[in-house]
């Protein structure tokens, strides 16, 4: 099994038919749930599935609700962001997260992956997203 970091391919096409909306419409909630190395994520994921998700003390299936970061331009690239998240007071360990649409069928977004295992042990288990711009917003189309 392996994760790779990517922007899922079916999150690519919902952009085009309109099925995401990350400024206007609060009915739209985004999450991110943590995986274990057994777990396969890649561009080809389409959904959340609680297959080979993460257990552990301060860990709830289905993950954390993100707090979006509203759209922006800079030249001819459009990108947003995410506010970090935390698991506070956590015994867990992943491998990587699945950023999706919570409802519905819980369309996948992106794919992460953390480079190897990262672990807390009855501490804070947090995701910081890169810096908002052109060139290191965790969602970037150019």
């Amino acid at each position: 099994m392996a994760i790779t970091q990517a922007m899922c391919t079916s999150f690519k096409k919902a952009l085009l038919d309109g099925e995401m909306d990350f400024s206007g419409d609060t009915s739209q909630v985004f999450k991110i749930a943590l995986f274990t190395s057994s777990a396969s994520l890649d561009a080809s994921t389409t959904a959340y599935s609680t297959t080979n998700e993460v257990s552990g003390t301060g860990y709830t299936a289905g993950g954390n609700t993100l707090t979006v970061v509203a759209p922006t331009t800079s030249g001819t690239t459009a990108y947003l962001d995410f506010a970090d998240t935390t698991w506070s007071t956590a015994t867990i360990t992943a491998r990587g997260a699945l950023i999706y649409q919570s409802g519905g069928s819980n369309p996948a977004v992106a794919v992460l992956d953390f480079g190897g295992d990262k672990t807390s042990t009855a501490g804070d288990f947090t995701i910081q997203f890169p810096t908002a711009d052109a060139s290191n917003a965790i969602i970037r189309i150019a």
